[in-house]
């Protein structure tokens, strides 16, 4: 190895310092991506102030599904619309004539999407404990939120690599990921009770992982009792693994089937 080239372990902490510092110098993403979950809870969480039964306001009830709107945020939606800027104008394609392994661009994007949800998370539990006085789980549901989240984050990531790929540039991408991504949290749950929306709506919605991610969420900040406003009665933990881990799976075969590191036309 030539002393010029980074060695292997130092390519990845290059790569996941340069994308983390990318992402918390834009504004624009960290206001979009982390700090509109936090004023979303504020200003539902406010606004709507009724109680959802067994002693659950609202705004405890709302927080399994910001949480939810956090997580894909910083995941699909991100990813989805910021490689496919790098890949509009070139970035990818530089990057593929370094000496930096592949593997190295997408562990920093890994981490940047763990480091974002983190935060995002950790603002909306401090938000939730201070201004509504939320409820935090349990210790056995600290597990629950662990393997939920992990799995989500996961599955959310391994899309949004993949639905990159569909638009030419950044204006495109975000003409055509926020949206879907907006319709999907909706679709879920994620802002209204899942039981008050059209069967067929959940039908659809049960196709997708953010709906079980936020059913996940649910069974870790609403008492037992609740379980029996779900569709099946119950939270169905174990079916919520089985889907979020078919999405993984399923999210895996589409990165590897669809990633490209240059736009069509450049080939």
């Amino acid at each position: 190895m030539s002393s010029t080239e980074t060695p292997l372990p130092g390519a990845y902490g290059t790569r996941i310092s340069v994308e983390l510092k990318e992402f918390f110098r834009q504004r624009e993403a960290v206001t979009f991506t982390v700090l509109f979950p936090v004023v979303l809870l504020l200003g539902v969480g406010s606004v709507l102030e009724y109680d959802i039964g067994y002693g659950v306001d609202f705004s405890q009830y709302f927080m399994a599904g910001v949480i939810v709107a956090g997580i894909v945020g910083a995941s699909l939606q991100n990813l989805g619309i910021y490689i496919a800027s790098e890949r509009s104008d070139g970035t990818l394609k530089s990057l593929r004539g370094t000496p930096m392994p592949a593997s190295a661009y997408f562990v920093g994007k890994v981490v940047q999407v763990l480091a974002v949800a983190a935060v995002t998370i950790a603002l909306l539990l401090v938000v939730g404990v201070l201004v509504y006085d939320t409820a935090l789980p349990s210790a056995r549901d600290w597990l629950t939120f662990a393997w939920v989240g992990l799995l989500g984050i996961t599955a959310c990531t391994l899309l949004g690599i993949a639905v990159s790929s569909l638009a030419p540039n950044r204006r495109a991408a975000s003409a055509l990921v926020s949206p879907a991504a907006l319709l999907l949290m909706f679709v879920s749950g994620v802002f209204m009770p899942f039981g008050q929306l059209p069967h067929w709506v959940q039908t659809i919605a049960s196709l997708f992982p953010v709906k079980w991610m936020a059913q996940g969420m649910r069974s870790v900040f609403l008492p037992e009792q609740l379980a029996a406003d779900e569709p099946a009665g119950s939270w169905e933990l174990g079916r919520v693994a089985l889907v979020l881990g078919i999405w993984c799976l399923l999210g895996l075969v589409l990165c590897l089937r669809t990633f490209r590191w240059q736009d069509r036309g450049d080939r």
